[in-house]
């Protein structure tokens, strides 16, 4: 299996650098739209003076500190996305990566749950250690060792994102038990019609009406639900490298971030788009 002879020759195993260059092309993509949406539902007007964002970013950063977040913060939302789209591209990649990072580091000052952001992060700064990110939109394909090191450390970020979220999920059991997930559909079955932003969900009816209902069918049928998601995680980074498992694992994987993203599209949708471009990484 090319990673564990890549970390037994010191990531001197050769690897197709092409693979590297699509996710960084993906990784761009998704950032651009991203970054883009975030001018929309007062993303632009975030942060004005007087605003509840900015009295919030007052007590957590202090007023010197503010007042420059304020000043920095429209500017920096109009070049992260160009520098999205310049990396999307392949135009001096690496210097729009790390701009495009840096706009991305920005919502770290201000999010309330930015692991999202994080994530991004993570997975951005594989591909600035990678040795070949090529250049506009064409792939190069052969071996080299240039990006081995990069394309290791995305697949260890993904394994070790699967294998803690089953283990916070197997340490819990509401979520093993299913009440969680039946709790969590009930409740949005009676709230949604009051909900300010209704795209924000988007569970099928068919879901809310024949397993929202919190009876003990429907907790035993979510109970199912949570053990497969448990098992999909610890299964698909292991499935994944395996050439032979390789094309169920990526069907299985695109299934079950579909359903996450079911529950939180707006939230969800970066951080499921790059996970699974992440499937890139696991294959040479």
């Amino acid at each position: 299996m090319w990673f564990f002879d890549a970390l037994a020759s010191g990531f001197q195993h050769p690897t197709d650098p092409g693979h590297l260059q699509w996710f960084r092309i993906i990784f761009a993509t998704v950032l651009t739209v991203r970054f883009a949406l975030a001018f929309g539902q007062g993303g632009w007007d975030r942060l004005t003076p007087g605003s509840l964002s900015a009295h919030l970013a007052e007590q957590r950063l202090g007023p010197a500190r503010t007042r420059l977040l304020i000043t920095l913060y429209r500017p920096v939302l109009i070049v992260r996305t160009c520098a999205a789209l310049a990396l999307a591209l392949g135009l001096a990649p690496r210097l729009a990566l790390l701009v495009a990072l840096v706009g991305a580091a920005m919502e770290l000052l201000y999010l309330k749950s930015p692991n999202a952001v994080r994530y991004t992060l993570l997975t951005g700064t594989c591909l600035l250690l990678a040795g070949d990110l090529g250049h506009g939109l064409h792939i190069e394909h052969g071996t080299s060792t240039a990006n081995t090191w990069a394309q290791c450390l995305l697949v260890l970020i993904t394994t070790d994102l699967y294998w803690n979220s089953a283990w916070q999920k197997i340490r819990s059991p509401q979520f093993r038990s299913g009440l969680y997930l039946a709790q969590w559909v009930h409740t949005y079955n009676q709230v949604r019609d009051q909900l300010p932003y209704r795209r924000q969900h988007a569970v099928p009816g068919l879901v809310r009406r024949h397993a929202g209902n919190l009876n003990d069918r429907d907790v035993r049928l979510w109970r199912t639900v949570a053990i497969t998601v448990i098992t999909a995680e610890i299964a698909l980074p292991p499935t994944l490298l395996i050439p032979q498992t390789t094309p169920y694992a990526v069907v299985a994987g695109i299934g079950m971030h579909a359903a996450f993203t079911c529950l939180k599209p707006r939230q969800l949708i970066t951080f499921s788009s790059l996970t699974l471009a992440t499937y890139i990484a696991f294959t040479t």
